[in-house]
């Protein structure tokens, strides 16, 4: 089967006559078969913006100022405050992708929405790829000596101690971490390779579980790759662990320390898809608007690990 060309997409050359309703509704109602747009908002709660738009960035700090003058006397008002940050400016950034099909190499009558398909997970795995670049970019504690995980060792110990610091410096505790695939391993391992039951019993743990532990809204391993080259593909996270504060459903101005903005379509989708259709091939393109933000780096830390012997 010939190979179909992927590029980046030029805002330019679309026009009203080649934009697909039909497809850019399939956009609207398609499931993600790698849940990386779930991992996504995990790492990035997304927020609905305008194209251009204002938020301020977080000072934690003043979410914990604790008063003892909030008694109101007789015919006064109560104390006022305010909370203050950073005023930015940002805009959502064009992306998209375009895969040109030859009409000799097309099967089936759902040809068309198969290859949206194709570019909606591309563009949601650079999305990942961007997000967990702006997470490692404000974490703390990437320059320290990597954590030994071993049959001596105490993972969870490390965690906890990691979760305290992020805690001691924000005033919040991190309620989400992220695991990749080989520090997620590495835990169990050392935890198996113990001879007793409460290791055994830690080393079974699924994330539901080992979030309730850890007092967190969640916990998320990411195993997902990408070709880093023609003959070989890389891990998004390795041998690290993220701990970080986000919450679901938030406002433009509230607490996360990373935060995915995201101009929605006229038709209510974030994505929309461009049939330019020719004699002998179809030209399919998917864009949308986002920007990912850090908009607090209070709070954020990165543990490396590694195997001992």
């Amino acid at each position: 089967m010939q190979e179909e060309n992927i590029i980046a997409a030029n805002e330019n050359k679309f026009t009203a006559g080649n934009y697909s309703e039909a497809l850019t509704a399939f956009t609207t109602g398609w499931v993600d078969p790698e849940n990386t747009a779930a991992l996504l908002d995990f790492i990035a709660p997304p927020i609905p913006v305008g194209r251009r738009f204002e938020f301020k960035r977080s000072d934690n700090a003043q979410a914990f100022y604790s008063e003892s003058d909030d008694v109101r006397a007789i015919g006064s008002e109560f104390k006022r405050v305010r909370y203050d940050g950073e005023s930015v400016n940002e805009k959502t950034i064009n992306k998209g992708l375009t895969i040109r099909v030859d009409h000799d190499e097309v099967a089936g009558d759902d040809w068309q929405e198969r290859y949206v398909q194709m570019l909606l997970q591309r563009l949601l795995r650079n999305e990942l790829r961007r997000a967990v670049a702006a997470l490692d970019t404000i974490a703390s504690g990437g320059d320290s000596e990597p954590a030994v995980w071993n049959s001596s060792s105490n993972p969870d110990a490390d965690i906890r101690k990691m979760l305290m610091s992020a805690a001691d410096e924000s005033g919040v505790r991190p309620n989400r971490i992220l695991f990749g695939e080989s520090a997620w391993d590495l835990r169990m391992t050392a935890y198996e390779s113990q001879n007793s039951a409460v290791a055994f019993k830690a080393g079974a743990m699924v994330k539901n579980e080992l979030a309730s532990k850890f007092l967190l809204e969640g916990v998320e391993v990411m195993s997902a790759r990408y070709q880093s080259s023609p003959s070989e593909k890389a891990r998004v996270i390795g041998n690290e662990i993220y701990a970080f504060y986000a919450r679901d459903g938030i406002s433009k101005d509230e607490a996360s320390n990373l935060k995915r903005f995201y101009t929605p379509m006229e038709e209510g989708s974030a994505f929309r898809v461009y049939c330019d259709e020719h004699a002998k091939y179809t030209d399919l393109t998917v864009e949308h608007y986002s920007s990912i933000v850090a908009a607090s780096n209070l709070g954020v830390r990165k543990l490396k690990v590694q195997e001992g012997e």
